[in-house]
């Protein structure tokens, strides 16, 4: 149930973006791994479902390194990240960090996931169809008194000036509306779908946890933006019109075509002017 299986997106495809998205939300998310770790015991054993290129296990692997150590379980159903992913954790992991890979999916029953006394999954659960039943599963995974620790909806990354030159002004906001589209059908198109009518910390008390809390991660990069962010930024706008791009008219695809093109003079990768803003939502219970 890594999330990376359930869907029809090329997950290894887009490991670059992967790894660009990691380093960006980097510095936002050392004080959540900081805090999370802090809430369970000493030596922890840490289980990242859908760990993909491994941005927040790197982050966990750090803060064991700097205390008494444990171990990092890296789960994921696609080889090309789960093998970036413990490159990545391997080199940030002292001696004292254990690091464990398991290539597969938790609804496989032959995948031996050891129990946890933290479980973290970001932007896997909504990918399942049972969202619920999975939480469920999950929470399963734990020791007494570890943790579950999800990412799940936030405030939507901006990252272009409203007027861009090419196009009509407000592209962005029009390829976020065309992407909240995309993900409604990718929801009802998942196998066995189910719906969730209510909100993340409730599903946590339904999965059985208590002392559930929700707390945000400012994701802050202001203009004039690095070389990548700005990298970063040509590979989300043309992500999310490769994916959406019938919920857009045809002037708003040329917009983005021109934007995205190396050749273009109005090639995003030139800009000063970019930026990055947005938050990430945590949100988190204990098993009894």
């Amino acid at each position: 149930m890594s999330g990376h299986s359930h869907d029809d997106i090329d997950w290894a495809d887009r490991l670059a973006q992967l790894r660009m998205a990691d380093a960006l939300d980097a510095e936002a998310l050392a004080p959540v791994a900081r805090r999370l770790l802090g809430s369970v015991a000493e030596r922890p054993t840490v289980v990242d479902v859908g760990c993909g290129a491994g941005g927040m296990s790197v982050l966990f692997a750090r803060e064991l390194g700097r205390a008494a150590g444990g171990t990092v379980v890296l789960v994921d159903a696609t080889p090309k990240l789960l093998a970036e992913a413990e490159r990545a954790v391997a080199e940030a992991a002292g001696g004292s960090v254990e690091v464990v890979s398991l290539l597969g999916d938790l609804t496989d029953p032959t995948l031996a996931v050891p129990g946890a006394d933290l479980v973290w999954a970001s932007g896997v659960v909504h990918h399942v169809g049972d969202q619920q039943a999975t939480l469920r599963a999950l929470a399963g995974l734990l020791r007494p008194g570890g943790m579950l620790a999800i990412s799940e909806g936030g405030l939507e990354m901006r990252c272009l000036p409203w007027e861009l030159g090419v196009g009509r002004p407000g592209l962005e906001q029009r390829l976020l509306a065309a992407r909240a589209s995309w993900f409604a059908r990718m929801r009802a198109g998942i196998p066995g779908s189910v719906a969730m009518p209510y909100g993340w910390p409730r599903a946590l008390r339904e999965a059985g946890l208590e002392d559930v809390e929700s707390f945000g991660a400012l994701i802050d990069h202001p203009m004039p933006g690095s070389d990548l962010l700005r990298e970063y930024v040509v590979h989300r706008v043309g992500w999310f019109a490769q994916s959406a791009g019938e919920w857009l008219d045809a002037d708003d695809r040329a917009a983005v075509a021109v934007l995205t093109d190396p050749r273009s003079p109005d090639f995003l990768g030139h800009r000063d002017d970019l930026y990055l803003l947005g938050a990430k939502v945590i949100h988190s219970g204990r098993s009894r």
